[in-house]
């Protein structure tokens, strides 16, 4: 009897291990055929990401498409992908960046980082109204969807479908779907409206820095992200030999794992503090992901090396390459399991917040983006925008659209707030935070503090230009 049960333990991880095998190489096909389409149409020219392409793909595809040939094992795997791929993005993000002087840090961006905190803050207060005055009354939702807005355009798909457990521990098991769905609609606004907008500002004369021609070695505007990094001078290029490539990538690889692991001890150090503190302190920690953390493990990771002088180790083109990867094969992921059921019954309320969420940040960018920020306030201000809504890469593919030839300041401030902010918001503790405290002071009480929030950044970001001035 001994030798049949050790047959059947050993043919169940073999299933598993062919499992992860197909949904692995459907995933990258599925990628592959997104980035030929992408590359043959040129849509990366009008904002659109190739990743999106494929994971609308795969939604054909999926159980619940018209063409369902993806068996629901694979979409279970699928689903548990998102958060994984968000912490290895987050692990590459600043490994391959120096890490700015502190002398002098808050002077040149403390009006990037005040935009930045009254656009995410607005965001949970405009969705906090429309939940109060429209969607609860009329329909009835969740009042965890008034986080939906900051979840799914600031933070996009990756912190969407990794806050899903803690929506569902909080009676909203529906919310890692509706993210998602927002996250897309996010990603497709943030790019084709703010290309309209980039137009209108050439067309106003608010870009500091157009008309200018495009150098011959200027990259085009087809791939922006963290492999933008492998552009820059300062940084090296990779060992052209076989070996040297191959010992390269694992170093990098071990580096960016390094980051992972210092996240994943700093998570299990501050869990161990919860479990003897207890209260509200116990609640954030409970629903913190590992993410924030990573890219905490990525900085510390980052100043060791720079301590020893090793910085030379990073590749900043593989750190981009990766978290390029990753980031792709998240949207990839994320996009295919989205629950069209459930999207066609709550297309209203998603309609709603979309609209919200666009308007509050266009109005933050048009309104309030002049008056606060200081030289390239357009280039600044743009590139908020498309970090907002879409993703941070929406916000760099407008950036060059604005400054193709980079002679604005806006791409070194905004890299520093987002070193300064990660960790706070898309996704980050604040982000964590946010339904807790509805669930636990309640929905008005929640926006009445955005409230309170945006008129303190708003005001300080305004006293602070009114002195530079």
């Amino acid at each position: 009897m001994g030798i049949p049960m050790a047959t059947a333990w050993l043919q169940e991880p073999a299933r598993a291990l062919a499992w992860l095998l197909l949904a692995m190489a459907a995933l990258t096909v599925l990628l592959g055929l997104g980035r030929a389409i992408g590359q043959r149409l040129q849509l990366k020219l009008v904002g659109i990401p190739e990743a999106l392409v494929a994971g609308l793909i795969g939604l054909a595809l999926a159980p619940s498409g018209p063409l369902p040939l993806l068996p629901e094992p694979v979409m279970q795997l699928w689903a548990d992908l998102p958060l994984a791929l968000l912490t290895l993005v987050f692990a590459t993000l600043l490994l391959a960046k120096p890490l700015p002087k502190l002398a002098g840090l808050w002077q040149p961006v403390s009006a990037q980082v005040l935009l930045s905190l009254t656009l995410a803050f607005g965001q949970f207060l405009v969705a906090g109204l429309a939940v109060l005055l429209l969607l609860q009354p009329w329909l009835g939702v969740s009042p965890l969807m008034a986080c939906l807005i900051e979840v799914a355009f600031e933070g996009g798909h990756g912190s969407a479908a990794a806050m899903g457990p803690s929506y569902a521990s909080l009676g909203f098991p529906t919310g890692a779907a509706l993210g998602l769905a927002l996250s897309t609609v996010g990603l497709l606004t943030s790019t084709l409206v703010g290309g309209v907008l980039v137009v209108v500002g050439r067309s106003r004369g608010w870009t500091s820095s157009w008309p200018a021609p495009a150098p011959q070695g200027a990259p085009d505007a087809a791939g922006p992200g963290p492999s933008d990094q492998a552009r820059s001078p300062q940084h090296p290029v990779p060992p052209q030999g076989p070996l040297q490539q191959l010992a390269a990538w694992a170093v990098n690889l071990a580096l960016a794992g390094v980051a992972v692991l210092v996240g994943v001890g700093l998570l299990a150090l501050l869990r161990g503090l919860a479990e003897r503190t207890g209260g509200g302190f116990a609640l954030v920690i409970d629903a913190l992901p590992v993410f924030p953390l990573a890219l905490v493990g990525s900085i510390l990771v980052r100043l060791v090396l720079e301590r020893l002088h090793l910085d030379g180790w990073v590749s900043a083109p593989i750190q981009g390459q990766t978290g390029t990867l990753s980031a792709d094969l998240l949207i990839t992921a994320a996009t295919a399991g989205l629950d069209l059921a459930l999207l066609r019954q709550d297309w209203l309320p998603l309609s709603v917040l979309s609209l919200a969420g666009l308007l509050w940040n266009l109005a933050v960018i048009l309104l309030l983006a002049p008056r606060i920020l200081p030289k390239d306030w357009f280039e600044r201000a743009v590139i908020e925008f498309g970090q907002a809504t879409g993703v941070a890469a929406s916000g760099l593919l407008l950036l060059r659209m604005a400054d193709p030839d980079d002679r604005s300041e806006a791409l070194q401030a905004f890299s520093i707030k987002q070193l300064l902010l990660q960790p706070l918001l898309a996704g980050g503790v604040i982000t964590v935070v946010a339904p807790l405290a509805i669930s636990g002071w309640g929905l008005p009480a929640w926006t009445a503090l955005c409230f309170g929030l945006v008129v303190v950044w708003a005001s300080l970001g305004l006293v602070l230009a009114s002195r530079r001035a």
